[in-house]
C-alpha cells in the first residue's frame, strides 16, 4: 500500500511538471502573424482549389475517353468478331459444296466407266 500512495504521488508530481514543461515549450513557439496566417491559409485554399479542378478535369477527359472510346473499340472489336465468324461459316459450306460436286463428279466418273464398258460388252456380244 506504501507503495501506491507514492506512485499516485509521483504521478501528480509528473501532472505538475508536464503542465509546466508544456506551458513553457508553448511560449517558445513562434506564432505567426495574422498577415502571415492569412497569407498561408489563402495559399493553401487556392491549391487545393487548383488541385481539385485539374483531377475534376481529368475525370471528364478519361471518361469522355471511355465513352466514346472503349466503347467504339467494343464494338469494333465485336463487329470484327462477327465478320469472322460469318467468313468462316462461308468458307465451311464451300468446302462442304466442293466436297459434294467432288463427290458427284467421282460417282458420275463410275457411271460413264460402266456405261462404257456395258456398251463395248453389249457391241461385242452382238
Amino acid at each position: 500500500m506504501a507503495k501506491e500512495v507514492k506512485n499516485k504521488k509521483e504521478n501528480g508530481k509528473d501532472n505538475k511538471n508536464f503542465a509546466k514543461e508544456f506551458k513553457a515549450e508553448l511560449k517558445k513557439v513562434s506564432w505567426p502573424t495574422l498577415k502571415q496566417l492569412v497569407n498561408n491559409t489563402v495559399a493553401v485554399v487556392v491549391i487545393v482549389l487548383i488541385t481539385a479542378t485539374i483531377v475534376f478535369l481529368l475525370d471528364i477527359v478519361f471518361e469522355t475517353i471511355n465513352k466514346y472510346g472503349v466503347e467504339k473499340l467494343k464494338s469494333i472489336v465485336t463487329s470484327n468478331s462477327e465478320n469472322i465468324i460469318e467468313n468462316e461459316n462461308q468458307v465451311e459450306n464451300t468446302i462442304k459444296e466442293e466436297n459434294n460436286i467432288n463427290e458427284n463428279e467421282e460417282t458420275n466418273t463410275v457411271t460413264e466407266e460402266e456405261t462404257n464398258t456395258v456398251n463395248e460388252f453389249e457391241n461385242t456380244v452382238e
